[in-house]
């Protein structure tokens, strides 16, 4: 395929380092500023941290790309309160018309300087609760899928807030969009995760879990990480 221009330039760039306590457990959500760039090595983004390298950060996940638009969504369903806007997700790199049905588990991309590829959606969790004071906003992202996706770095350098993002290369028939629906159906079906499980590209902790499914023929719990220990805010 011919490489294909997906956005002609970022709506912003963000990173920050401050771990602070969010409701009784620490978190680095709402600690991102805007930055000019961004200094992308394979493992991490200088002046970048997360509070639980366990389940965020790692070498499948080291930059959290996020369309702008989705807040406006949220806000329409009452989900944000206030003045919150990016980068309250916790994202390094914002953009307008682009959203996870355009980009593929997989997709090889160049920004700039930088080769990354896409991973995985973000699987939400019980802090974006905290972050935007909604018992149920980790559950809303689930069901509408307005998530973003994750990055692992091909080639490390340094972004710039102008730079155009390109897709150079596609290498799976599953969005982002869909990747979601199958990863968190309802009902188990062991088909549905083989297919997204031989998606090339996808994070090894998203196919370690499809795979104890199709072993074990059962979905794991959600409840823990959309809710975190206790369900009152």
């Amino acid at each position: 395929m011919k490489a294909q221009v997906l956005v002609e330039q970022m709506s912003a760039l963000y990173c920050g380092a401050e771990i602070v306590q969010l409701g009784g457990v620490q978190s680095g959500i709402g600690q991102k500023a805007v930055a000019t760039e961004l200094v992308v090595g394979t493992a991490r983004v200088d002046g970048d941290a997360q509070a639980d390298p366990k389940h965020h950060g790692g070498l499948d996940r080291v930059l959290h790309h996020f369309p702008r638009e989705h807040y406006s969504q949220y806000r329409r369903w009452d989900l944000i309160s206030g003045l919150k806007d990016a980068p309250a997700m916790g994202e390094n790199i914002s953009t307008v018309g682009l959203d996870e049905s355009q980009v593929n588990i997989g997709d090889i991309i160049q920004i700039g300087a930088v080769k990354l590829q896409v991973t995985q959606p973000r699987s939400p969790c019980f802090k974006l609760n905290l972050q935007f004071e909604h018992q149920d906003f980790a559950l809303a992202m689930q069901q509408s899928g307005r998530c973003g996706w994750f990055y692992r770095v091909l080639e490390p350098g340094t972004i710039y807030a102008n730079d155009t993002i390109v897709l150079v290369e596609r290498l799976s028939e599953i969005s982002i969009a869909q990747a979601m629906k199958i990863y968190f159906l309802a009902e188990f079906d062991a088909e549905q995760y083989q297919r997204l499980a031989a998606c090339p590209g996808l994070a090894t902790s998203w196919i370690n879990s499809l795979q104890r499914r199709i072993d074990h023929h059962i979905i794991e719990d959600w409840n823990m990480r959309l809710y975190g220990p206790n369900k009152q805010i």
